[in-house]
């Protein structure tokens, strides 16, 4: 008699651990609560799915079990996810570590996902809502939905998080978890844009720069990223933003104080652009003040510096005062604003915090409080930085789950 498999979330772990549980000879039905499975996919990479990523690093994964992350990476490699997608007749792209499919479209890996479960016989019930789920006393879980009850030998629990709630992911798994005894860290946004302070912005919207964002609080920082800065009408956004958000969120949950502190000349020393300026000053000194950064910033944010240094623009470059210079420097290099909020969940592309992974097995993904329990995915406290590390996390502990799940 073939083993039950049931999986409650068809994203992307949920279906990677499906496809892995039926290639082990298990009889698996998925249970999603969208009208189609994989939507969270589609919007991965810009559409394009950013399917893994060639650096594999612990930095690269956020956890309060830092050491967890790696321990599953191990058993389920970028180099499996590679051969598993080349099973699948997706051709992949190298851009400079980044993977991507060839055809650039995220759709062609979902719809090789859907063609795999659908060549293994797997059951996909859709626009499933769960009501319920418990292990009975003989062992087997029993799944209420409003579309009837499911059995099965194992439960594997794919709901993903609260993030981008409109791809599924309404965070309801973690009241699943909660009821087989779970602890659930809490969930915040992460990879999301941060709303600052300062009246500016709205001039600044649209504007995009390569800086350094460095949150600080207390006196210290808390994370930095350089890149692509993307200045919007409520504050800061783009791949460094991102980078670095979930410890604003965690720090403003706690009630803590949080700046953001931008660099706008990464490539020269606080050093170095003073003595810029200065040269500046000397040699077009003829120039209205306010053209003093044309062809150094974007002029957008060059007049707002320019002004937060109460620099006239009508006046000469000749008579910027050198207090003005210093405080222009400043500016430029340490450009600081409080940090009000994150977007919220539907902004953010994941979350931070979820199911404890101390109460979790590594190689396997089993509970370690309800045997053949699986969690996996978003629903983890794990999160990736951007680039691809978020889905590997899912094909990874999708992929131990099921086949550890498939073989019970």
């Amino acid at each position: 008699m073939k083993r039950k498999v049931l999986i409650i979330g068809g994203g992307a772990s949920g279906l990677m651990a499906a496809i892995m549980a039926a290639r082990e000879g298990a009889e698996v039905t998925i249970l999603e609560h969208m009208d189609r499975v994989g939507k969270k996919i589609l919007s991965t990479g810009n559409g394009r799915c950013n399917l893994t990523n060639l650096s594999l690093k612990p930095e690269h994964y956020r956890s309060s079990q830092k050491l967890f992350p790696m321990k599953v990476l191990d058993r389920f490699s970028v180099w499996d996810t590679l051969s598993f997608f080349d099973g699948i007749g997706i051709i992949t792209r190298n851009r400079n570590g980044y993977i991507y499919p060839n055809s650039d479209q995220a759709a062609s890996v979902l719809d090789a996902l859907r063609f795999e479960t659908e060549h293994l016989g797997i059951k996909t019930v859709l626009s499933c809502q769960i009501r319920s789920a418990k292990k009975t006393k003989n062992g087997s879980f029993l799944v209420e939905s409003d579309q009837g009850t499911y059995q099965g030998d194992c439960l594997i629990l794919a709901t993903g998080s609260k993030a981008a709630s409109v791809s599924g992911s309404d965070g309801s798994g973690y009241e699943l978890a909660k009821a087989f005894g779970h602890t659930i860290i809490k969930p915040l946004p992460a990879l999301v844009q941060l709303r600052c302070k300062g009246t500016f912005f709205k001039q600044l919207a649209g504007v995009r720069c390569e800086a350094v964002v460095r949150l600080v609080s207390d006196g210290k920082t808390l994370a930095a990223d350089e890149g692509e800065v993307q200045l919007t009408d409520y504050g800061i956004s783009g791949i460094p933003t991102f980078q670095v958000s979930r410890y604003a969120s965690q720090a403003l949950d706690a009630g803590r104080r949080v700046n953001a502190v931008l660099d706008f000349f990464p490539s020269k020393s606080m050093e170095d652009t003073r003595a810029m300026l200065k040269q500046r000053k000397s040699m077009l000194g003829y120039r209205p003040s306010g053209e003093f950064l044309n062809g150094v910033l974007n002029k957008k944010l060059a007049a707002v510096l320019l002004k937060q240094a109460g620099i006239q623009p009508d006046r000469s470059c000749a008579q910027i005062k050198d207090s003005q210079l210093e405080s222009l420097t400043m500016q430029i290099k340490k450009f600081e604003v409080p940090v009000t909020a994150t977007n919220s969940f539907e902004q953010a592309q994941v979350c931070c915090g979820g199911v404890d992974t101390r109460e979790l097995r590594p190689d396997t993904m089993e509970s370690k409080l309800v045997k053949h329990l699986f969690l996996v995915g978003e629903l983890t406290d794990v999160d990736g930085i951007c680039g691809g590390y978020n889905l590997q996390w899912a094909w990874s502990t999708g992929a131990v789950a099921g086949t550890t799940a498939g073989r019970i």
